[in-house]
């Protein structure tokens, strides 16, 4: 991933950051030799150094049937937002960029297929993504339906060897600027350009307090 020098994030704090945003990932392979995508919900697990992501297919989805021999790319989507230049202290020398935070995991992965491991993963995604909801649902355990649905899917442990944070938040620009962004992507309301705000505010906290 291409990420100049201000935009780029070493602490994987903000993969954390990233991940309790939108969970939602990109894998990537290789596959019948042409790039092959999909888009999955996964379970985050970091400990120190060690990130791993849990998660499953259908069995219907090719991607699983190879997968396990190659490198695979991971990508965290995280939020991002237009800006426009009249945010700016001097917009007359600037030109509209895109903010966005966004992250690539370079590994490898291994299939689960063991059913009391399947069933682990789905009920640990839907246990996470209930609660967010304020739902007491949860997964039906161990019935004969829910063994046969498990039939029908294959998961995956992925453990990331290399990682690339990059967090495009206007940090090359002066203080004034990002301020004014800060202040008219909270006022413009959505669910990603304050979340963007949020994380240039706790950039710019962490440039004033040095």
């Amino acid at each position: 991933m291409y990420t100049p020098r201000p935009f780029a994030e070493h602490d994987l704090a903000a993969l954390d950051e990233l991940i309790a945003h939108d969970a939602f990932v990109t894998l990537v392979h290789q596959h019948e030799g042409a790039p092959f995508a999909s888009h999955l919900p996964v379970l985050y697990r970091r400990d120190g150094e060690r990130v791993e992501l849990l998660g499953h297919w259908s069995k219907a989805n090719p991607q699983w049937r190879d997968i396990d021999r190659q490198l695979v790319l991971g990508v965290v989507h995280g939020p991002h937002a237009y800006v426009s230049p009249t945010w700016y202290a001097d917009p007359e020398q600037r030109v509209p960029p895109w903010n966005y935070a966004t992250a690539h995991l370079y590994g490898r992965l291994s299939i689960v297929e063991e059913p009391a491991a399947l069933e682990a993963i789905v009920t640990g995604l839907s246990d996470l993504y209930e609660a967010k909801h304020g739902s007491d649902w949860r997964c039906a355990q161990t019935t004969p339906d829910t063994r046969r649905k498990l039939r029908g899917i294959v998961g995956f442990r992925f453990v990331a060897e290399r990682i690339e944070l990059t967090f495009k938040l206007g940090q090359n620009h002066p203080i004034a600027n990002q301020r004014g962004v800060i202040e008219h992507l909270d006022r413009h309301g959505g669910d990603d350009r304050r979340a963007v705000a949020a994380m240039m505010r706790a950039r710019l906290h962490e440039e004033e307090s040095r």
